[in-house]
C-alpha cells in the first residue's frame, strides 16, 4: 500500500524558486554571450539546493549547454583534494573529449594533477608558483573548453571542500574573463559557523562584483502545501498542512520526511525529534538492510558496491535484497554510473553515521581499510591512498595508518594539494610515537621526502626520522600559505637539532626560516641564511650545501651585490655539480651569469644566462626558466640594451602564461615596461606595467610596476599621479627587506616628484641619504638616472635665490660620486657626461661644446626621450647671450626635433620647456611644434583619452564589459568605469547610442573597428 508513497517522497512538481531560477536562468543567457558566470548557491540542509541544480541544470541541458557535476567528497572527516573538479573535468571529458584534448594540449602533464587521465605528472621542483600554475592552467582549460560553446560546472557540498578546492575556486571565481561558462557552487549554510573554514572564502567572494550570491530560504506555507500535494498526489487537508510546516519550519526535506511518516501513520508516530525523524525509516527496515545503511554512513559520501559488499560480508542475494530495501525505502540511491550507493541526503547519513558507536565507527573503518588493502581496485585510483589513509586513521591502528597517512601525503604533495598534504603530515606526527619502531624502521625518506633533499645519508636505506616528517610539513605549509604554521614547525625542528650534532638538517632549516621570516614580513632572512652558511662552512659537498649556497648568491645578489656574491654563486655552481644538483645548479649559473654582467664580464654573464635559458625551457624546469626570462632581459636593459630585451620578454610572457607562472609574468610585464619606456614607446610602456599589476601574486612585482607607472607620470607632468604610485610602490615594497634596487627607484621618483613640485631642499635630503649610503656594485643603471635628476633639479633652480645655500656642497657630491660610478656601458658613459653638463649649467658655466657630445652618443642609442631632453640642453647652451645667427637655426632645428618626440610621447613638461625656450628667444613659432596645438581629432575635441578611444571602440563593436577587459588586459570593473565615463564625455544614455556618435563623426575607420566575437 505505501510502495507508490515511497518511491515518490520527492514531489514530481517543483515548487516555489521562481526569482532564485530567474537569477540562474540570467547567469546562462550572459554566459551565452560570452561573458562567463560566477555563483554561489547557499542554505542550510535541506532546504533544497540540490534540487534546484537539478532544475536548473536540465533547463541548460536543453538550451544546448553541457552540464557537469562535482560534489566535494566526504571521507569521515576527510575532504578528498581537488575532488569536486576532478569530477567535473572527468565529466567534461566524457561529453567532450576532442575539445578538451586540443584544450589541454601540451599540459597534460600539469593538467593530470586535476585528471589523471590525462597522463603521468610531472616531476621537478616543488615551489611557490606550483600551486597558482596549476589554476592558471585550469582557468584558461575551462576557457578554451568553452569558448565555443556554454559550459555550466556546478560544484556541489563546498562545506566539505578541502583547502585546495577552495583555493582553487577562489582562483577561478577571480581571472575567469572568456568563454561562455557559468560556475555555480552550492554550500550548506547552517554549517558555516564562526571558525568554518569555508567562511573567510565567502567573505572574499562577496567583495568581488562578478560573483552573484544566492541565499535559498525556506518555503511559506503555500509552498509546503504544493509540495505535499505533490508528494502524495491528492491535495492534503489544512489540518495537515499547518502541522507539517510548524514541524518541518519549511525545511524541503523535513516535509518530504513528515509528509511520508504521516502518511504512515496507521504503522508510525510522527516522533519528538527532527533527529529521530531521520531514523525511523532506517529502523522500519529489515535489520540486514539497516545495517547496510550503517556500513555505507561510514564509507563515506558514496560506497562503490564491490567495496559495500566486500566490507558487509553478506552473500550477494542478501546484500542485493537488503540494497532493495533501502533504497525502496528512499534511503539509498543508486550512484548515476550504477556502480555505487549513496544516502539520498547528507542529514540521514549524518543521522545515521552519529548513531554509530565508537568501538563500531572504528571496526567499519577497519574493515574498509583491509578490504581496500586486500584489493585496491575496490575505488577509483585517484582516491585510493587518500581513502586508506582515512579508514586506517579512523580505525586507531597506528601501525598501519602511519603508512597509509605518509603514503596519502606523497599523493596530495604530486597534486599540489599543499594543505591536504601538511593535514596529512600533522597527522603523520601525532601518530609517530604510538607507532611500534619495528614499522617505522621500514619507512625510508626516499618515499616520503621528495621535497626535503638528503642530508649526506642513502635515503634508500636510512629510516625515516620525525625531522624528515617535520621538513616536509614546513616546506609544505610554505608552499600553501601557512607560514605561521611552518614557522612553528621549523622552531621545534630547530629546538630537536640543538644536541643532534647535525649541521646539514639544521642549516636546511634555516634557510626555509629565512625564506619564512621574509614573507612574513619579520626581516630580511639575512641572519638565518648567515647561521645555514656557518653551519655549513667546511663541510664535504652536498645538495644542502649547495642549496645553502645558492640561496646566500641570491640573497647577496638583491642585497649587497659585490665579490662575496659572486663567490657564493661560483661555489654554488661547483657544488651542485659534484653532487648532481641539477635544478641547484641551473638556478646558481644564472644569479652567476647576473653577477658577472654586474661585475663588467658582459659578454661571458650573458652567455651563461642564454645557455641556462635554453637548457631550463627545453627540460621544462619552469623555476629557471621563468625566472631567466625575468633576469636576462633586466641585464640587458641595465646595459642599455633595451631592443635587445624586448623580443626576449615578449617571448617570456608567452612562456610565463603558457605555464601559469603568474609572478614570473608580472615580473617579465614590469621589464618590458622599462624596456618600452626607455625606448620611447610609453603607451605600450603603460599598459605593460597595468599588466604586470594584475597578474601579480606576491607584493615585490608589484611594487616595480607600481614605479614603472610613476616614472611615466613624471615624464608627461603628472605629478599627482607619480606620487600616488610611489606612495604604492612603498607599500608593496614594505620596510622590512630593504633591497638597493628597490630602495634606488624609490628614491630617484622620490626626487623627481619633490622636483617638480618645487621642493629642492626635500630633493637634496633624498639624495643626501641615498650618498650617504652610497650605490653597491651593479646598481649603475639605477644611480645614473638617480644622480642625473638630481643634478637637473640643481640646475632648474640655479636662479633661485633662497635655494642656492647648500648648492655647492650637493654638486660637489654628486660630482664625487660620479666619479666612482661604474660606466662600462656606452648608455651609462652618455650619462656621466650628461651629469657632469647639468652641473656646469648648475653653476653657469654650460657651453654648446659641453653638450655636443652628449648629444651625438644618445643619437647612437634607442632612447628618444633621453635624446630629445639633451637636444633641447644643447639648444638652451646655443640660444645662450652671444649666439650667432648659425647657431640660431641649429637651435631651432634642435627643439624642433624634441617638441616632436615631446608630442609624441605626451612628455608635457619637455614640450613647454621646449616651447617656452622658443619663446624666450624668439624663434619663428611655425617651425617648432607646441603641445597644445589644435588638433583635429574629433576624440580630443570630446575629451576621451587615448584608453577611452580605445573602450570606445570595442563598445561600437559590441563587445560586454568583461570582453572588453579581456582584450585591453584591464579589469571588468575598470572597463565599466571607462564606459560610464565615455557616456558621461558623449551626452548619451546607453552604449548604442555611443556606438552611433562615434560612427557620425568617423571616429574609427573603416577596418578599425573588430568583428563581433561568436555568440
Amino acid at each position: 500500500m505505501l510502495w507508490p508513497v515511497e518511491t515518490r517522497s520527492v514531489s514530481p512538481v517543483f515548487v516555489g524558486r521562481a526569482d532564485e531560477l530567474g537569477v540562474l536562468h540570467d547567469a546562462l543567457a550572459r554566459a551565452a554571450g560570452g561573458e562567463p558566470q560566477a555563483l554561489l548557491l547557499g542554505g542550510e540542509a535541506g532546504v533544497g539546493k540540490t534540487r534546484l541544480v537539478e532544475e536548473f541544470a536540465g533547463v541548460a541541458g536543453s538550451r544546448g549547454a553541457v552540464v557537469v557535476l562535482g560534489g566535494c567528497v566526504e571521507i569521515g572527516a576527510d575532504g578528498l583534494p581537488f575532488a569536486p573538479f576532478s569530477t567535473a573535468l572527468r565529466a567534461l571529458r566524457r561529453a567532450l573529449p576532442d575539445e578538451l584534448a586540443a584544450a589541454a594540449a601540451g599540459q597534460e602533464q600539469e593538467l593530470a594533477r586535476l585528471l589523471p587521465e590525462l597522463g603521468e605528472t610531472g616531476a621537478g621542483r616543488h615551489d611557490e608558483e606550483g600551486m597558482a600554475r596549476l589554476f592558471e592552467l585550469t582557468a584558461r582549460l575551462l576557457e578554451r573548453v568553452a569558448a565555443d560553446r556554454t559550459v555550466v560546472v556546478a560544484l556541489e557540498d563546498l562545506h566539505w571542500a578541502d583547502a585546495s578546492t577552495r583555493h582553487l575556486l577562489a582562483y577561478l571565481f577571480r581571472t575567469l574573463r572568456t568563454g561562455r561558462l557559468v560556475v555555480l557552487a552550492t554550500y550548506r549554510a547552517d554549517d558555516v559557523h564562526r571558525r568554518h573554514p569555508l567562511r573567510p572564502l565567502l567573505a572574499e567572494l562577496d567583495r568581488l562584483r562578478t560573483v552573484r550570491r544566492i541565499e535559498l530560504s525556506r518555503f511559506n506555507r503555500v509552498e509546503v502545501g504544493r509540495q505535499i500535494a505533490g508528494i502524495l498526489a491528492t491535495d492534503p487537508e489544512p489540518a495537515q498542512i499547518d502541522e507539517i510546516f510548524d514541524r518541518s519550519d519549511g525545511n524541503a526535506f523535513f516535509v518530504e520526511e513528515l509528509a511520508v511518516a504521516a502518511h504512515e501513520g496507521c504503522r508510525t508516530r510522527l516522533t519528538d525529534t527532527l533527529r529521530d525523524l531521520l531514523l525511523v525509516r532506517v529502523e522500519s527496515l529489515p535489520e540486514s538492510a539497516q545495517r547496510v545503511a550503517r556500513i555505507v554512513a561510514e564509507g563515506g559520501s558514496t560506497v562503490e558496491y564491490r567495496l559495500l559488499a566486500a566490507v558487509a560480508g553478506l552473500a550477494e542475494d542478501d546484500l542485493i535484497e537488503a540494497l532493495r530495501a533501502a533504497v525502496g525505502a528512499n534511503l539509498l540511491l543508486a550512484t548515476p554510473a550504477g556502480d555505487g550507493y549513496r544516502f539520498r541526503h547528507s542529514l540521514v547519513r549524518e543521522a545515521v553515521g552519529d548513531d554509530l558507536l565508537p568501538g563500531e565507527r572504528s571496526r567499519l573503518n577497519r574493515r574498509y581499510a583491509e578490504a581496500l588493502e586486500a584489493d585496491p581496485t575496490l575505488v577509483p585510483a585517484d582516491e585510493r591512498t587518500m581513502r586508506l589513509a582515512s579508514y586506517w586513521y579512523h580505525a586507531h591502528d597506528p601501525a598501519k595508518a602511519l603508512p597509509a597517512v605518509l603514503d596519502a601525503s606523497v599523493t596530495a604533495r604530486r597534486r599540489y594539494a599543499y594543505s591536504e598534504q601538511l593535514r596529512l603530515l600533522e597527522r603523520a606526527m601525532e601518530l609517530w610515537d604510538a607507532t611500534p619502531e619495528a614499522v617505522r624502521d621500514t619507512l625510508r625518506p626516499v618515499d616520503y621526502t621528495e621535497i626535503y633533499p638528503p642530508c649526506g645519508c642513502d635515503p634508500a636505506t636510512t629510516a625515516l626520522r620525525y625531522l624528515d616528517l617535520m621538513a616536509e610539513a614546513a616546506v609544505a605549509g610554505r608552499l600553501c600559505g601557512e607560514r605561521e604554521r611552518a614557522l612553528k614547525i621549523i622552531k621545534r625542528a630547530l629546538h630537536l637539532l640543538e644536541d643532534d650534532g647535525d649541521p646539514l638538517r639544521a642549516a636546511w632549516f634555516w634557510c626555509q626560516r629565512s625564506r619564512l621570516v621574509q614573507s612574513l614580513s619579520r626581516g630580511d632572512g639575512w641572519k638565518e641564511l648567515g647561521t645555514a652558511q656557518e653551519l655549513v662552512r667546511g663541510l664535504p659537498p652536498s645538495e644542502v650545501h649547495a642549496e645553502v649556497l645558492a640561496n646566500v648568491a641570491v640573497w647577496s645578489m638583491l642585497h649587497s651585490p659585490g665579490p662575496d656574491a659572486l663567490v657564493a654563486a661560483e661555489q654554488a655552481v661547483e657544488y651542485a655539480r659534484m653532487v648532481g644538483a641539477h635544478e641547484t645548479e641551473l638556478h646558481a649559473r644564472l644569479t652567476h651569469g647576473g653577477l658577472l654582467i654586474d661585475a663588467g664580464a658582459t659578454a661571458t654573464g650573458f652567455a651563461e644566462m642564454r645557455a641556462v635559458k635554453e637548457r631550463a625551457v627545453a627540460e621544462g624546469i619552469f623555476f629557471v626558466a621563468g625566472r631567466a626570462y625575468v633576469n636576462l632581459p633586466s641585464g640587458l636593459e641595465s646595459v642599455g640594451r633595451s631592443r635587445d630585451a624586448v623580443p626576449i620578454l615578449e617571448e617570456g610572457i608567452a612562456y610565463t602564461r603558457k605555464f601559469g607562472l603568474l609572478d614570473s609574468e608580472a615580473w617579465v610585464w614590469g621589464n618590458l615596461s622599462d624596456s618600452l619606456y626607455s625606448l620611447g614607446r610609453w603607451s605600450e610602456a603603460a599598459e605593460a606595467a597595468t599588466n604586470a599589476l594584475r597578474r601579480g601574486l606576491s607584493a615585490k612585482p608589484q611594487g616595480a610596476s607600481a614605479i614603472c607607472l610613476a616614472h611615466l607620470a613624471l615624464g608627461r607632468g603628472d605629478l599627482p599621479e607619480a606620487a600616488r604610485q610611489l606612495a604604492a610602490a612603498h607599500e608593496y615594497f614594505g620596510s622590512h627587506d630593504h633591497m638597493p634596487q628597490h630602495d634606488l627607484m624609490l628614491s630617484l621618483v622620490t626626487i623627481g616628484v619633490a622636483n617638480g613640485e618645487g621642493r629642492l631642499l626635500d630633493a637634496r635630503a633624498e639624495l643626501g641619504h641615498v650618498l650617504d649610503t652610497g650605490f653597491p656594485p651593479g646598481t649603475q643603471c639605477y644611480g645614473w638616472p638617480l644622480l642625473l635628476a638630481a643634478a637637473t633639479a640643481e640646475a632648474d633652480a640655479r636662479a633661485l635665490p633662497a635655494v642656492a645655500a647648500g648648492r655647492p656642497e650637493t654638486l660637489a657630491r654628486i660630482l664625487d660620486t660620479a666619479r666612482n660610478l661604474t660606466t662600462g656601458a656606452p648608455v651609462w658613459l652618455a650619462h656621466e657626461h650628461w651629469v657632469r653638463a647639468e652641473l656646469r649649467r648648475a653653476d653657469g658655466t654650460a657651453t654648446p661644446g659641453t653638450w655636443s657630445p652628449i648629444v651625438t652618443a644618445f643619437e647612437a642609442l634607442d632612447r628618444p626621450f633621453d635624446l630629445a631632453r639633451v637636444r633641447h640642453g644643447l639648444a638652451d647652451a646655443l640660444l645662450a647671450d652671444g649666439a650667432e645667427p648659425g647657431d640660431r637655426d641649429r637651435a631651432t632645428e634642435l627643439l624642433r626635433l624634441s617638441a616632436t618626440v615631446a608630442d609624441h610621447l605626451g612628455a608635457r613638461p619637455l614640450a613647454d620647456a621646449v616651447a617656452l625656450l622658443a619663446q624666450r628667444a624668439r624663434l619663428n613659432p611655425t617651425r617648432i611644434p607646441g603641445p597644445a596645438r589644435p588638433t583635429a581629432d574629433p576624440a580630443e575635441s570630446l575629451g576621451l583619452t587615448s584608453r577611452e578611444r580605445d573602450v570606445l571602440r570595442l563598445v561600437s563593436a559590441g563587445r560586454t564589459n568583461r570582453q572588453i577587459a579581456g582584450e585591453l588586459f584591464i579589469s571588468p570593473k575598470t572597463a565599466s568605469v571607462h564606459v560610464s565615463n565615455i557616456l558621461a564625455k558623449l551626452g548619451v544614455s546607453g552604449r548604442g547610442e555611443a556606438a552611433a556618435v562615434a560612427h557620425r563623426l568617423g571616429l574609427f575607420p573603416p577596418g578599425a573597428i573588430p568583428a563581433p566575437t561568436a555568440g
